[in-house]
């Protein structure tokens, strides 16, 4: 029997592929760095072996996925060149992978994951359904209709895929080690949405995919009346979020969603208008709504003490913007105090002056220190440059975590694409 075997398969996109492949009954094996990362707990749950990047890992016989952050160069990877093995990049497998199901892909700078997760979610309440979420959950399902998927913009990787579908959340400018500017970002979507082959949804309330060119119809969905999917009489609570879809001016249904928030009310409407246009029955999505959990990483949260704990993803500042008024939403009484900490030194440059804005909408700002890239140079920034242009900000690590005990019955939302989940863990254990 073929075995797959994963060149870094503790990435987000790579475990979640592992888990489809072994559910659909392949034998697959990975390797990767001997750190602990909070994907590998699925691949262990499913039984996958997780080896230590090795030469010998590499045997007669495999197919050999490599991760996208890493070269050709690459032990491993030089080694399955060397013995003529197949060698495929983990975003031309999936491209390949996903031709034999009704393909979603879920694109756009913020709130893939989140609407990912949710379509998954609730399209499978109607019919066998595969999926990727990035943030490291994947699921193989005999017979599956529909393939769900996160497309990632970065370095264009999402031209790989000729989806049947897209969904597309937003354009920002993001990940300005490798895009020029929101121009160049814009490009790229452009070129994606081409590849598209029966429709794209798109959030008509931002700017940029207003002006989106396709060979095939677009849906646009927002909270502006010009959209065909429209949320109205929006009712926002402790407990969730309700409100009514008007589908090109007429009524459709009611809906409840467990998430706070207006990026959510979006995520949820773009599932809706996809599923309309799949026939997909109003029940069925009105019900599926409702039991949806979630996924990792994005608003988790979790009781210590009087306080609450939020882990979330954010390393953006209209992704800051969205989970503070998040908080602000399911906890309106309390104090919000954000710990966040900087992805990238090009990131911290490019955004300065709107992660400081966006920050000050929490009561308190702790900065932990920038989290740089294998792929970049420090320069002379540092976090002090981001922590002078905040009132009242602190600067917080290992030594000093105990600080955020201060903030009684506070809610502290941890955010970043780094290490900050390792700050929560320490605190926690400071209080527990």
């Amino acid at each position: 029997m073929t075995v797959y075997h994963f060149v870094g398969i503790k990435g987000t996109g790579m475990s979640a592929l592992a888990q489809i492949l072994n559910d659909t009954g392949f034998q697959v094996q990975g390797s990767d760095i001997e750190k602990e990362i909070f994907t590998q707990k699925a691949l262990e749950e499913q039984g996958i072996p997780v080896l230590p990047f090795n030469k010998e890992n590499i045997k007669e016989g495999m197919i050999v996925i490599a991760g996208n952050a890493f070269p050709d160069t690459h032990e491993e990877i030089a080694e399955a060149m060397k013995r003529d093995l197949p060698v495929v990049r983990y975003h031309r497998f999936l491209g390949d992978y996903m031709k034999q199901f009704t393909s979603i892909a879920v694109t756009g700078a913020h709130g893939k994951t989140s609407t990912t997760g949710m379509l998954a979610h609730v399209i499978q309440g109607a019919e066998p359904t595969s999926y990727l979420i990035g943030d490291g959950t994947g699921k193989g399902v005999k017979d599956s209709k529909y393939f769900a998927f996160e497309a990632c913009e970065y370095r264009r990787h999402f031209l790989s895929y000729t989806p049947d579908y897209a969904i597309m959340t937003n354009i920002d400018f993001d990940h300005p080690d490798y895009f020029a500017n929101i121009e160049d970002v814009f490009s790229a979507f452009q070129e994606m949405g081409l590849q598209v082959k029966k429709g794209i949804i798109a959030c008509g309330d931002d700017e940029h995919l207003q002006q989106i060119q396709a060979k095939v119809p677009v849906l646009y969905y927002g909270l502006g009346e010009e959209n065909d999917f429209q949320a109205r009489n929006i009712v926002k609570s402790t407990a969730g979020t309700a409100f009514d879809v008007f589908v090109r001016n007429t009524f459709f249904a009611s809906f409840e969603i467990p998430g706070y928030g207006d990026h959510n009310i979006l995520n949820a409407l773009s599932v809706i208008a996809l599923c309309h246009y799949e026939d997909i029955p109003v029940a069925v999505l009105q019900e599926r709504f409702k039991t949806y959990q979630g996924v990792k990483r994005r608003f988790s949260e979790k009781s210590v003490g009087k306080q609450v704990l939020i882990d979330d993803y954010a390393h953006h500042p209209t992704e800051i913007n969205a989970t503070i008024s998040a908080a602000r939403q399911k906890y309106p009484n309390r104090e919000v105090v954000a710990v966040f900490q900087p992805h990238t030194f090009t990131r911290t440059q490019t955004f300065l002056e709107d992660f400081a804005t966006s920050l000050q909408h929490a009561d308190k700002v702790y900065l932990c220190d920038i989290f740089g890239s294998a792929r970049e140079q420090q320069g002379k920034l540092s976090i002090e440059d981001l922590r002078s242009k905040i009132n009242g900000a602190e600067l917080i690590d290992e030594q000093t975590i105990e600080t955020l005990k201060g903030h009684n019955e506070a809610v502290l939302v941890f955010m970043g694409a780094g290490d900050i989940q390792k700050f929560e863990e320490l605190y926690q254990k400071t209080v527990s």
